[in-house]
């Protein structure tokens, strides 16, 4: 590992005005890290996303909100400007249909890390933190609903999901080599499939849970109790809840154990999208009659985070029981359709 080839120099403490910065901010996980740090106590949080602010999911009082596009290299500096920790979580991305279908614009968020490292490392930031994804991993090893959980090594040899994973796996080798080469203390999760509340539930971008409650919510609605699934519904996978996310990603770039080292952020809870559909129909308390899109986008077969490694560092992984998420995440869909059936804005992603 890289991280044993360079002294590792403890830091001072973080203090409470001490420069966050948050990019993407105006998504889901980043959105939701803003608040998560600024309800800690944090006082000089900066958050960037490219979109207007109207559209921003999560606005959180206190902290510094800038619109930038940061596949600019200007634009990563001005968003690095006196940062003690840099929190990168901008790309463009979204559920597997955009993922599949959108693979350019999944591959050019390589210029938004590359732009970000370099950024952060000059302004002398102490540590920073990238959103990678299981995406990265070998999808050889994912052909089947039954398939093992994967564990960090398995990235290599290297077969990335096209275009979104093989982004994510090149911008790991840049933050492992910022480590390596020029002390900038690097920490990267593989996020598994997060969802909850204030995440993208329309227009495209949202994933299996948040189209699957959408769909409910909206098959109620219209009295036409039908769902369509993408697939055959034997497509496993297991899901984050949010608050285990942005909890796991503050304990991650905190421990110098994992300096430049890729790390499973997911829960190990696998269930099939057919099991997943079940598990939201108890929740609103309907059975829908399904049909299968055997021509959708579906991903890979099977995939499941094996926690050992980060149980082993940390004695914490994500715990959120899937039905306990689901169950909050449903309710704000439910009400997020709601307000937006009255013609109020309400943000998609």
């Amino acid at each position: 590992m890289h991280a044993a080839q360079r002294t590792v120099e403890k830091d001072p403490p973080l203090r409470k005005d001490d420069w966050i910065i948050i990019t993407g901010a105006g998504g889901f996980i980043a959105g939701n890290l803003a608040l998560y740090f600024s309800r800690k106590g944090f006082t000089r949080i900066r958050a960037i996303d490219k979109k207007p602010l109207y559209e921003w999911y999560l606005r959180v009082p206190g902290v510094q909100c800038l619109c930038l596009d940061l596949s600019l290299e200007d634009n990563c500096r001005r968003a690095c400007e006196g940062a003690v920790e840099v929190y990168n979580l901008a790309a463009d991305m979204g559920g597997m249909g955009f993922i599949e279908r959108f693979r350019v614009e999944c591959l050019r968020s390589i210029l938004i890390n590359t732009h970000m490292v370099e950024a952060a490392c000059r302004a002398g930031a102490r540590r920073y933190f990238y959103s990678s994804s299981a995406c990265a991993y070998n999808t050889s090893l994912q052909q089947d609903p039954n398939v093992r959980a994967l564990k960090e090594s398995d990235a290599y040899p290297a077969m990335a999901e096209r275009g979104y994973g093989w982004e994510k796996l090149i911008s790991e080798q840049f933050c492992q080599e910022y480590w390596h080469e020029r002390g900038l203390k690097t920490f990267i999760a593989r996020f598994h499939n997060v969802y909850g509340p204030h995440g993208t539930w329309d227009g495209g971008r949202e994933k299996a849970p948040a189209a699957i409650c959408r769909k409910i919510v909206e098959a109620i609605d219209h009295n036409d109790l039908r769902i369509d699934i993408w697939g055959n519904g034997e497509q496993t996978r297991s899901f984050m809840f949010i608050d285990d996310c942005v909890q796991g990603i503050d304990k991650i770039t905190h421990c110098d154990r994992l300096i430049a080292t890729p790390v499973n952020l997911g829960s190990s809870e696998m269930v099939s999208i057919n099991t997943l559909v079940s598990k939201v129909e108890r929740i609103a308390g309907v059975k829908l009659q399904r049909t299968y899109d055997l021509h959708a986008p579906q991903g890979v077969a099977g995939r499941n985070s094996d926690n050992t490694f980060i149980r082993q560092v940390l004695r914490w992984e994500p715990r959120t029981p899937l039905d306990k998420g689901l169950a909050i995440t449903y309710r704000w869909i439910k009400q997020q359709y709601a307000i937006r059936k009255q013609g109020r804005r309400v943000g998609i992603g």
